[in-house]
């Protein structure tokens, strides 16, 4: 090899990629990357720049072209990252030095060492010769211009995040164009025009509505249309439940982002269980391709051999969210946004110039709201982003918007809120007060069709067991997913052939599930909740508001310590009233609840970590990352074989992998907690398939109305 010749790599065919061509190659797509937010120049700089480490020989050391043949690994990351920190261009130095690793805690330029992992302290580990210098470097580097961040620290960790994240995915591209010889099998999208007429297309026969309901929607739907063409900003659709918000939302989205020349749509969904359904009414719309479905239950893997061409195209897309539409979990954007490692980190630039619609966003966590709210809010002040907090019940988030996005109105799409919920009200509520079990189970069993939802489990299986048998039915999520759907399409069965009907839930029937009760009994929990349960009872307007009662009540067990709070805010706004679902009550639940949490909606002090130094030192992006989670406490998956589930689960016991198999067994799959999961475990009732997930081998413990019985050795009740 020529000395003045140095290799980024090396195919499996022999071919040679130069340190210089994969510079230009990562420039070019880090720019267009960087160019959603306005930072193209700062983007060609760090890519041009960040594997100048690989120009080292090792004649003298363990450089990284004997790496590139078999040697020793070594830190290319550094050399890079010191040439722009010596030139001032320190945004782009901490960038690149976290390019393979992750971004590291910036830390104190004053007290740090060269020991210590710190971006202050691999770059003064540089300066006292700890890193090999690269060969043949003839480009100076000069320092641009920073962006005007106003004394926002939060907003300058954003953008050095976003930099980042340009950074690496331009990176992995690059190299995997290389390596694949240019044949790298990533799907080719409609554009937003394209999508926008199938849903146009798709909606066309509802434009000469039949019924007032569905005239109702048809406003709603229409107004979304027309906020479309509205600025880029921050909007709120606050619509009741059974009005048709996620096609609604989808309305608004596509309207919006064709306005804008902007260049996907996310939908963040709280709850897994919903996930499903929701990508799958976008499909249809808008066909497969063009939406991605991303989140824990589905696993992708680009070295599993039994992919499909459409497989393998979803898991690329997957790595950093190129898809048009991306149908994801607020556990997976949110913890993505504070991530620090490259492979959650790449796909974060792919969020600017988006429309982003957060649904059911009253279900941020409350130990977690200033963050999400302060991710959002940033967004959408400085990445040219729209985002739409979507929800029945409009969470009081206005001042942490304002705080991190001052100059950003905050627009309603369906103005005249009280009108539309008036238009929507279906049910009668009534305030029952405290009731036993036994009290509980004999007003239901007064009912011949009627849905009660509880707090925990130990509740519904207790009033479940008091109720008389006919009709009964069960649901929580101990039942893995193909037989709660059974189940529920029995219960809609029912309901329809005006059978016998009793049902006792965990919270899991309030959202997503399209079901509808004569009457509904919902345990005292937050107002948001109550108003969800709401929603399962006279749905379709069929009844008048006088025969559809939901009765709220206080249950003889003791209310999960999570949820203490939104109870007694929930009291409080509720007490005296008779309509407890108007914006009003609403409202006033919940400034009750945020008064509630004073200081307590960020955790772990991750805004304040980035706003001040003195939290866990500057910029600390490691730090963060480790401490912050959506979901404090681990779950993991046992796979229950029966019924259909049997074929599917045993070819995963034999080592068998693919994004369809993992589909399949996870319609036969439960998720418990950590705690509940070592119970089965060293009871010898699980086996291990691998790190999080097991196979449940005496199925004598799965109950055909229960679901899978654990006895919790910690004695709590998990609302599920």
């Amino acid at each position: 090899m020529d000395e003045t010749v140095f290799l980024a790599h090396i195919a499996e065919d022999g071919r040679e990629q130069t340190v210089d061509e994969h510079e230009r190659g990562t420039a070019e797509l880090c720019a267009k990357f960087a160019a959603q937010f306005g930072a193209e120049e700062h983007a060609k700089l760090e890519a041009m720049r960040h594997d100048d480490g690989k120009n080292t020989d090792g004649k003298n050391t363990q450089g990284f072209q004997r790496r590139l043949r078999g040697g020793p690994a070594v830190d290319h990351s550094t050399a890079g990252a010191f040439e722009c920190f010596r030139a001032n261009a320190v945004h782009e130095a901490i960038c690149i030095v976290g390019h393979h690793g992750g971004l590291p805690d910036v830390g104190n330029a004053k007290m740090d060492t060269p020991e210590d992992g710190t971006f202050f302290g691999r770059m003064k580990k540089a300066m006292s010769g700890g890193i090999e210098e690269p060969l043949g470097m003839d480009r100076p580097i000069t320092a641009l211009p920073r962006p005007n961040f106003y004394g926002d620290r939060f907003y300058e960790s954003v953008w050095i995040k976003m930099l980042y994240s340009c950074l690496v995915d331009a990176d992995y591209l690059d190299t995997e164009n290389f390596m694949s010889g240019g044949k790298a099998a990533r799907e080719e999208y409609d554009d937003m025009a394209t999508l926008l007429a199938y849903f146009e297309k798709h909606i066309a026969p509802w434009a000469n509505p039949q019924g007032e309901l569905n005239k109702k929607r048809w406003e709603i739907l229409s107004a979304c249309l027309a906020a479309g063409e509205g600025p880029r900003g921050i909007y709120t659709l606050s619509a009741p439940t059974g009005s048709g918000k996620t096609t609604a939302s989808l309305a608004f989205a596509l309207k919006h982002a064709v306005k804008h020349s902007m260049q996907r749509i996310m939908y963040v969904i709280p709850y897994t269980s919903i996930i499903d359904q929701n990508a799958k009414v976008f499909r249809e719309i808008l066909h497969d391709k063009n939406v991605l479905e991303h989140h824990r239950g589905i696993v992708f893997d680009k070295e599993d051999k039994n992919f499909d061409s459409a497989d393998y195209k979803s898991a690329l897309a997957a790595e950093n969210w190129d898809a048009p539409v991306v149908v994801t979990t607020a556990v997976q954007f949110f913890e993505s946004f504070y991530a620090n490692r490259s492979s959650k980190c790449r796909k974060l630039h792919n969020v600017t110039n988006s429309v982003i619609i957060f649904d059911e966003a009253q279900m941020m966590p409350s130990e977690n709201l200033l963050p999400c709210v302060a991710a959002i809010s940033t967004l959408c002040a400085h990445f040219n982003s729209t985002a739409v907090l979507c929800t029945a019940t409009q969470p009081v988030v206005d001042d942490y918007i304002v705080k991190y996005a001052p100059n950003i109105a905050i627009k309603e799409i369906c103005p005249e809120v009280r009108r539309t919920y008036e238009q929507f009200k279906r049910v009668t509520f009534e305030q029952a007060g405290e009731l036993d079990d036994v009290a509980l189970a004999a007003r239901l069993g007064g009912h011949e069709q009627v849905l009660c939802i509880v707090n925990t489990r130990k509740a519904a299986q207790a009033v479940f067991n008091k109720l008389p048998k006919e009709g009964r039915f069960h649901l929580s999520t101990l039942m893995y997913p193909e037989h709660r759907q059974k189940t529920i399409d029995i219960i809609r069965q029912r309901l329809t052939d005006g059978e016998v009907c009793r049902v006792v839930s965990t919270s899991l029937i309030e959202a997503g599930v399209d079901i509808d009760f004569p009457t509904v009994y919902r345990e005292m929990a937050g107002l948001d909740s109550i108003l969800q349960a709401a929603g399962r009872c006279n749905r379709e307007g069929k009844r008048s508001r006088k025969e559809s009662m939901v009765t709220v009540f206080t249950g003889e067990h003791r209310a999960p310590r999570m949820l203490k709070m939104n109870i007694s805010a929930a009291n409080s706004a509720m007490r005296g009233e008779e309509d407890i679902d108007s914006p009003e009550v609403v409202r006033k639940y919940f400034n009750t609840y945020r008064a509630y949490l004073g200081d307590g909606t960020d955790k772990v002090r991750v805004v304040e970590a980035f706003e001040k130094d003195k939290v866990y030192g500057m910029m600390p992006f490691k730090t963060v990352a480790e401490k912050f989670r959506i979901i404090d406490q681990n779950t993991r998956t046992v796979y229950i074989p029966l019924g259909k589930g049997v074929e599917s689960i045993a070819r995963l016991r034999s080592g068998e992998k693919s994004r369809k198999l993992f589909r399949e067994a996870g319609r036969y799959g439960v998720t418990i907690y950590e705690n509940q999961f070592e119970t089965l475990y060293y009871s010898g009732c699980i086996e291990m398939i691998d790190d999080e997930n097991a196979v449940l081998i005496n199925t004598g413990i799965y109950d055909e109305k229960m679901g899978l019985k654990i006895e919790d050795s910690s004695n709590i009740n998990f609302i599920i």
